[in-house]
């Protein structure tokens, strides 16, 4: 089904554009200062991603009723909008850590996504 992929689309999409986010982090922490511009401007595409992802697995939920993609969505987007605002204050106690975090758990529902069925379609084989 066409949501199904729509969502995994923007969850390997999502993980691709985290995966620069330490990458810039390192430019930066290597003494080009440029780095950090680019670490600003991936953050705003990683979020925008999220909330992209997050409507996406609205959508699933409803037309195909499994609630996990949401709830697993949510809880990114939550904890990648707190290390958003913890990077912007400053705060790389929490900014660094709960980036490790997300990392993490995004690659976590990156394949959970692709090896479990999105839709009662897909887990009947059709």
């Amino acid at each position: 089904m066409v949501t199904g992929w729509v969502m995994r689309a923007l969850v390997s999409a999502h993980v691709v554009a985290i995966f620069g986010q330490p990458v810039f982090a390192g430019v930066y922490l290597s003494g080009d200062f440029d780095g950090l511009r680019w670490h600003a401007a991936g953050a705003n595409v990683v979020t925008s991603i999220g909330y992209l992802q997050l409507i996406a697995a609205i959508v699933v939920w409803v037309r195909l009723r499994p609630a996990w993609p949401f709830l697993a969505t949510l809880a990114l987007v939550a904890a990648e909008t707190v290390q958003y605002f913890a990077g912007l204050d400053g705060a790389l106690w929490l900014h660094l850590p709960l980036g490790v975090l997300t990392i993490v758990g995004l690659v976590v529902l990156f394949i959970a996504v692709w090896r479990q069925p999105v839709s009662r379609e897909e887990a009947n084989g059709a």
